[in-house]
């Protein structure tokens, strides 16, 4: 149950209210902006909300029990102080949002209706609507280890211990977005790198980090998703070998197989759905892989 400050209840029960919403949002690299859909700035908890940002309520929804609420907010880029740029280099993933109702003509009546998190963000036009998703959508995040056939490990980190340190290389050619050729990639195999991950060590997307989608002859590299900014010839860069996750590949390509952090013989649905035929081998309780 949600208790009302009185003073705001007051203002609330009078014949005209007097009323704002402002959003505080925390994005992961510590930065803190404040918005309001009032006509001038609001300030309060060290937070100046500002005015004329264009960002104001889409849709709202709560539920009840586990299910996830939340609702969106609508805004236009550049003037809510969120980019174009900013979005694509992944700053307001997650980002914490604050949602106050606020008595305009004294703030320090207000109440916080909720706390959100920005979840998928759809932009055109210039103009933005996020989403925004309550705390029970922690829920559904992956904990711990999942039984499944491919490995749960990231390539060299600590589980892992693959001895797969990045490439260091520069842009010799690219297309400014999703594609960058480097010479110094030239000698490797194709699709050693696919699957791997690209991070910018300097130029307009320095510290960007970007998945590769596939690595083609002439130390061709496409990526999963477009850079945020414009990539030009001479950026440097690192990229790490790729890895699918399969047991085959930990084999073959990493020779880590002792670390492998996957269950690859576990029987698939094929197995599992199958009806099994008198006399059948490997249906006596054994090894499938014996």
């Amino acid at each position: 149950m949600r208790t009302i400050p009185p003073d705001l209840a007051a203002r609330l029960s009078g014949g005209a209210t007097t009323l704002a919403r402002c959003w505080r949002v925390t994005r992961a690299d510590g930065i803190v902006l404040g918005f309001t859909d009032h006509d001038r700035d609001l300030a309060f908890e060290d937070t100046t909300f500002r005015a004329a940002t264009g960002l104001e309520a889409a849709e709202a929804a709560s539920e009840l029990g586990f299910a996830v609420g939340g609702g969106e907010v609508a805004g236009a880029l550049v003037s809510a102080g969120l980019t174009e740029e900013d979005l694509l280099a992944g700053l307001w993933d997650d980002a914490r949002v604050e949602v106050f109702l606020v008595d305009w003509e004294a703030p320090q009546n207000r109440l916080r209706l909720e706390v959100a998190a920005i979840g998928e963000v759809k932009r055109a036009d210039g103009a933005f609507v996020a989403e925004l998703r309550g705390p029970m959508h922690r829920l559904d995040e992956e904990r711990g280890r999942l039984y499944r056939a491919t490995c749960s490990a990231d390539l060299g980190d600590a589980r892992c211990k693959a001895n797969a340190p990045p490439v260091p290389a520069s842009v010799d050619a690219t297309d400014g977005a999703l594609s960058v050729t480097a010479a110094a990639l030239a000698g490797q195999a194709p699709e050693h790198f696919a699957h791997g991950r690209l991070v910018f060590t300097s130029g307009a997307n320095a510290g960007v980090a970007i998945e590769v989608r596939a690595h083609r002859p002439g130390g061709v590299l496409d990526l999963w998703r477009r850079a945020p900014r414009a990539i030009a010839i001479g950026d440097a860069f690192t990229v790490t070998p790729g890895c699918d996750k399969s047991f085959e590949t930990c084999r073959t390509k990493f020779a880590n197989t002792d670390n492998f952090r996957g269950f690859p013989h576990m029987p698939g649905n094929d197995f599992v759905l199958r009806l099994p035929r008198q006399g059948e081998p490997g249906l006596d309780g054994g090894s499938l892989f014996r």
